[in-house]
């Protein structure tokens, strides 16, 4: 299990992002939360298994309207209590 905090920069805001991270999150049993940025960027803290996270990520690179031009990423200490992936 991994905690990752990642904001992404691109054609993020205003395509769905946040929904997708949402509905690919939870089947793959991912907990955490998603939030447009004021700059433009969307964050997210997602934690489960490395394969998992890597499942979402490819979901999201794969929509049709989302451009994920970069990612920067962050290792965070785990929330044992955390249950669920919500937008913020």
């Amino acid at each position: 299990m991994i905690r990752e905090k990642i904001r992404f920069h691109g054609r993020v805001q205003g395509v769905g992002f946040r929904y997708h991270a949402m509905w690919a999150a939870r089947p793959l049993g991912l907990t955490g939360w998603v939030k447009n940025e004021w700059d433009g960027t969307v964050s997210m803290e997602v934690q489960g298994d490395r394969e998992g996270i890597h499942k979402m990520l490819e979901h999201l690179n794969s929509d049709a309207y989302i451009r994920i031009e970069w990612m920067d990423t962050e290792e965070l200490p785990l929330i044992e209590e955390e249950r669920g992936f919500r937008i913020r």
